[in-house]
């Protein structure tokens, strides 16, 4: 993908972008998936490992990327959690971190608005809208083939593996999902390539973010359903 400079956090906020309409749709939990995206990394360049289920960091380690040394940071700073309180704990300060890494690399761009034309507030706009088709396409490749699993980059593996489980629906359907439900499995495990014992903390990190998706839609649910 043309993202080299662009961590995996970062790469799945523009992701969710719907280009025709300049916004991001389909994605309520997003912040979750941006978690994930930037553990998933974490764990591919050996920062964080799973000792006993708890997401553990090598401290005082950093990568220079904003979105990723802050993640870890906090890591270091907080009480131990699994893979699952990782995703969800303080989830939006990522994501908004980001947002503003974009920002400050050019991918977006933000306007001074004001609601109701007294409250000021800010609104986001794609800079870099091909740069954005093309990594809706090319993520859709990872998802659908015909390149084989064994020779997409785990990197985009994990990006694909985080937008599925996360339900950007906006990029892929519940349709993708169940249809190449077997693929997913493989770039699962793909994306723990080649370090010993990755694949299995990659297993554990989808399905910690598939309960967390879940969790948060159950919550809505009830919350709108009148009980």
């Amino acid at each position: 993908m043309p993202y080299g400079s662009l961590s995996l956090p970062t790469r799945i906020y523009l992701l969710a972008w719907d280009t025709g309409r300049s916004r991001i749709t389909g994605a309520p939990d997003l912040h979750y998936a941006v978690r994930a995206c930037a553990l998933a990394e974490l764990a591919q360049r050996g920062l964080v490992s799973d000792a006993g289920g708890i997401v553990t960091p090598v401290f005082g380690a950093r990568t220079g990327d904003a979105t990723l040394d802050s993640v870890l940071e906090l890591i270091e700073e907080s009480r131990p959690r699994r893979w699952r309180g990782w995703i969800t704990h303080k989830a939006r300060h990522t994501q908004d971190q980001a947002r503003d890494q974009l920002v400050a690399e050019g991918y977006l761009r933000t306007e001074r608005t004001r609601v109701f034309r007294i409250f000021p507030s800010r609104r986001y706009e794609l800079e870099r809208t091909g740069y954005v088709e093309v990594l809706h396409a090319e993520a859709l490749a990872v998802l659908r083939g015909p390149v084989p699993v064994s020779e997409v980059p785990p990197g985009d593996a994990a990006l694909v593996v985080c937008a599925a489980a996360g339900k950007l629906r906006g990029i892929i359907s519940g349709k993708d999902r169940r249809q190449h439900k077997d693929r997913l499995d493989e770039l699962t495990e793909r994306s723990g390539a080649p370090a010993d014992g990755l694949p299995e903390l990659m297993r554990g990190l989808r399905k910690a973010l598939a309960a967390a998706v879940t969790a948060a839609e159950a919550a809505r649910s009830g919350g709108s359903g009148g009980g």
